[in-house]
């Protein structure tokens, strides 16, 4: 074995007793803990020049709603209201599949992301593309991001029951089954508390309104601050797998 190898494993081993090692806690608390003004201050010295790429279809795009409405725009301002000096960037295509993800997974990477939000699938099941398909794209998707430095954040989706029981069961695990593959912080369902209520959603009862987004972003957010805390603790430690 090479030395670096053996080295940068010893390092791992001594920065893992320290706090530097993986992830301990999947699931963060289901409410951020509010920030102080001296907190707020540190958080945004930590977290300077952070980058978020917002990456997904519609539902990331804003469909149906201003820019500043999208959940990327909401997030950005949250974020920012609680002391984060971060930066969402809305990478969001309509009708995108997550093969068409994966084709420009490259151009993502471009934008120097810190952090990518995951957001793809729904529509290769409006379409009923084979689920083993959509799971090897994420895959892809999520293996490419780690071996360029991006911490992962993935949306759980669902889709409607109309293709069937086993195959809403076979799309819906794909999710917790890549996250658990790549220990990546995974968001259990991207539309909880907004999917199948018409108040929060437009005439075509797919994407959120602006309220609805407003929603979302309370949802996703403790796990955006958990991927903030991963950026922060790889940050501090200077550890990266060496090539």
């Amino acid at each position: 074995m090479p030395i670096r190898y053996i080295l940068f494993a010893l390092l791992t081993a001594l920065f893992g007793l320290n706090g530097c090692g993986s992830r301990t806690q999947a699931t963060p608390a289901p409410s951020p803990t509010p920030i102080s003004a001296t907190t707020a201050s540190a958080e945004t010295d930590a977290d300077s020049a952070i980058t978020i790429v917002a990456m997904g279809d519609s539902l990331t795009e804003g469909n149906g709603v201003d820019l500043e409405d999208a959940y990327p725009a909401q997030l950005e301002r949250k974020l920012r209201d609680n002391g984060y000096d971060v930066t969402v960037i809305n990478a969001g295509v309509g009708g995108e599949t997550s093969s068409a993800a994966l084709s420009r997974v490259q151009w993502v990477l471009t934008l120097q992301p810190d952090i990518v939000i995951l957001e793809t699938g729904p529509n290769d099941g409006l379409r009923g593309i084979d689920p083993a398909l959509t799971e090897q794209n994420i895959d892809e998707l999520v293996a490419t991001f780690q071996k360029n430095d991006v911490t992962v954040v993935l949306a759980g989706m669902q889709i409607v029951e109309n293709m069937g029981a086993d195959y809403t069961e076979k799309f819906r695990a794909i999710y917790p089954a890549v996250a658990a593959r790549y220990d990546v912080i995974l968001i259990p369902f991207f539309l909880e508390n907004v999917g199948g209520i018409p108040s929060l959603n437009q005439p075509d009862s797919i994407h959120p309104t602006a309220a609805g987004y407003a929603v979302v972003v309370e949802t996703i957010y403790p796990y955006v601050v958990e991927a903030l805390g991963e950026v922060r603790r790889v940050a501090s430690c200077g550890l990266r797998v060496p090539v």
